[in-house]
């Protein structure tokens, strides 16, 4: 006997990031590391007079 799979059940594994906290976070702490690191990479550059 096989059992029938509900259609949102297949809708929520398609998916790889989900709409959760653990994801909006990975997303904000991500966003917010690389944008750290443009700034870092911006001042140094001023810094050591290469622009």
């Amino acid at each position: 006997m096989q059992l029938k799979k509900d259609k949102n059940d297949k809708e929520s594994e398609d998916y790889i990031l989900k709409e959760n906290k653990k994801t909006n976070f990975g997303i904000g702490f991500i966003i917010t590391v690389l944008i750290i690191l443009i700034i870092g990479v911006a001042i140094s550059g001023f810094y050591f007079e290469l622009w």
